[in-house]
């Protein structure tokens, strides 16, 4: 068995013919080029599947189907992407498109966050788990929720928006319009920001952090890493920052465990590159709010495995 997963980004189109194993057998990407007519983005995204599916020795009549894990509101029913802010994409009927222009059987349609939560329940961290969440730790803070091995959106295929959660009423405000959404706090853009705000503030007190050495005192250089580098040092206002973000963190996993009690939330995004850094405060502040008290049955929390393929492998088990 072939499928085709595809992973359509602002910026790449990334594809690859999968088993059924979930194993990406051959995998390459080509420009998006965002600002042009979609179909032309489209075009080009059969394209780069039907050489995919050439140098594999392949025909198209040898994949099952294949599926895009897109941005935006995609209808799973009717293969419509129907608002993505990224791309030209306003009720764009994205699946009849590929399905034209490739000649594959089949194309399934999934919201790119859905698909690497289906990637991680099929292939990754959740694999095995009936009840799964996934949370992306990025530019903005995506979700994703799998029940019973199918990817939950709502009626309207929009659900599972968990970063805009509010876990501080009236607090930052947030890109969606909301103020105090988790998204405000746990992306790695908040804590960019927090990163950014408490350093001014232990300026304006005379402390010294070496995070200010470690951006020669340039706040356009902090990024979500120096926190934890600082922290690793010994310095104590890394620990401070470190310890409040994951605070923030902590109120949203345990809402979504409290909500949802799955069998493992895992976490994704370049933060989790600091690991047990932030998984073991993490564990310890998030079972203090849990409501179950059964120590056998807690939720696992766990980094997500498949990274930057999660979108290909998530879009290829759609049909699953």
């Amino acid at each position: 068995m072939y499928y085709l997963g595809i992973d359509l980004g602002g910026t790449n189109i990334a594809a690859g013919i999968v088993d059924e194993n979930s194993k990406i057998l051959l995998k390459g990407s080509v420009p998006t080029m965002a600002n042009r007519d979609g179909k032309l983005i489209i075009k080009d995204m059969a394209e780069l599947c039907k050489r995919l599916v050439a140098d594999m020795g392949l025909t198209i009549d040898d994949i099952e189907y294949a599926g895009i894990a897109t941005p935006g509101t995609a209808n799973s029913d009717t293969g419509v992407v129907e608002y993505a802010n990224n791309l030209p994409f306003v009720n764009f009927p994205i699946a009849d498109l590929l399905k034209e222009y490739l000649g594959v059987k089949k194309v399934y349609i999934e919201n790119d966050a859905n698909a690497a939560a289906k990637a991680e329940a099929v292939a990754g961290a959740a694999k095995g788990a009936k009840y799964s969440v996934m949370i992306t730790l990025g530019t903005g803070l995506g979700g994703g929720i799998v029940l019973d091995g199918k990817v939950y959106s709502g009626f309207n295929h929009a659900g599972a928006e968990l970063g805009h959660v509010v876990i501080e009423k009236d607090g930052k405000p947030c890109s969606c319009g909301r103020k105090g959404c988790w998204e405000a706090y746990s992306s790695a853009t908040g804590l960019v920001n927090m990163t950014k705000q408490r350093l001014v503030e232990a300026r304006a007190n005379g402390v010294h952090s070496l995070i200010d050495d470690m951006i020669d005192k340039d706040l356009n250089r902090v990024n979500a890493r120096v926190a934890f580098a600082a922290m690793k040092q010994g310095d104590e206002l890394g620990a401070k920052i470190v310890d409040e973000y994951i605070d923030y963190l902590a109120s949203g996993v345990a809402t979504m465990i409290n909500i949802f009690q799955p069998n493992v939330l895992s976490i994704g995004g370049g933060v989790c590159n600091e690991k047990d850094y932030l998984l073991v405060p993490l564990k310890e502040k998030v079972f203090k709010e849990t409501y179950s008290r059964d120590p056998a049955k807690q939720t696992e929390i766990k980094i997500a495995e498949l990274g930057n393929d999660a979108g290909i492998v998530g879009a290829a088990s759609l049909g699953l």
